[in-house]
């Protein structure tokens, strides 16, 4: 009852949030929706925020609302959180004000469609480039010091834990299959962060070479993602770098991902804007349906 209330709620804000222009909701074969995530599922400061817990960061106009809307499921369950890596879910996630228990418990015999955007934060990938990268662009702006950074003899020890990550992701992956046997379940790939060509120091401030390997950092995460789908089977990789080109955060409107700067009425530093989110709950509703 309470996830078939919060489908009817999210789906009035996020009409009013899309306007009339956005394409109109069509009945699915879907009934009941699960999302599961991180940060870039959640939508940190993306209007309107909820409190289930306020921690979790979690949008009522994320990409899994917005799919929710579009698909007319009868019910909604969106436990995606801030922070979140693979061991949360299973795990009860602290977060500040709060506990998000484990996404997976969730999960129903009934669940028909369930979404997983979890990856990033495995060995703390993201939050340690976002942490290093822009500190290091002053001694070689020009070089790629992040890139020598995270290089240890020979070997880039960010891709290495990304080869870790993708072995988690597989395990929750068998797990989703134990707990909802019947369900459709795709793995939403991280759109692009870095453009292909160019850079834009003022909005995302990494050196002009360490452009192309945060670009192939991304790429790595989301390649590990798409095996990890074809190796448990039954799930479906949901490719966002074709759609997101010419959407990154050098994009300037056109960029999905906010830049350097957090602007706590739209996105958090490095993070999906509203237009991000849409973007991806276009996808993914174009595979579905197509």
């Amino acid at each position: 009852m309470r996830d078939s209330l919060l489908a009817v709620l999210v789906a009035a804000l996020v009409a009013l949030l899309l306007g009339p222009g956005q394409a109109a909701a069509r009945e699915s074969g879907f009934r009941h929706y699960v999302a599961l995530g991180d940060s870039y599922t959640s939508g940190p400061l993306i209007p309107l925020q909820r409190l289930d817990p306020l921690g979790c960061l979690r949008s009522t106009s994320n990409y899994p609302a917005q799919l929710a809307w579009r698909l007319r499921v009868r019910s909604f369950t969106d436990v995606s959180c801030a922070g979140a890596d693979t061991a949360d879910m299973a795990a009860p996630q602290r977060v500040p004000l709060g506990v998000n228990p484990p996404q997976l418990d969730a999960l129903r015999q009934h669940t028909d469609l369930v979404t997983l955007g979890i990856g990033g934060n495995d060995h703390g990938v993201f939050g340690t480039v976002i942490d290093t990268c822009p500190e290091l662009r002053e001694s070689d702006p020009d070089g790629a010091p992040c890139r020598e950074h995270f290089t240890v003899d020979g070997t880039d020890t960010l891709l290495a834990a990304i080869a870790d990550t993708r072995r988690n992701v597989e395990a929750v992956l068998r797990e989703i299959r134990t707990r909802s046997p019947g369900a459709t379940v795709l793995v939403i790939g991280y759109p692009r962060i870095a453009p292909p060509t160019g850079t834009c120091p003022r909005v995302l401030p990494f050196a002009d070479g360490d452009y192309a390997w945060l670009d192939s950092v991304e790429q790595a995460l989301n390649g590990a993602l798409a095996a990890a789908a074809a190796t448990v089977g039954r799930a479906r990789f949901i490719d966002m770098y074709p759609a997101s080109l010419g959407h990154d955060a050098c994009a300037g409107r056109d960029a999905w991902i906010q830049g350097k700067d957090t602007n706590p009425l739209a996105a958090a530093s490095y993070h999906p804007r509203l237009s991000g989110m849409t973007g991806v709950a276009t996808e993914i509703h174009r595979v579905l349906t197509s």
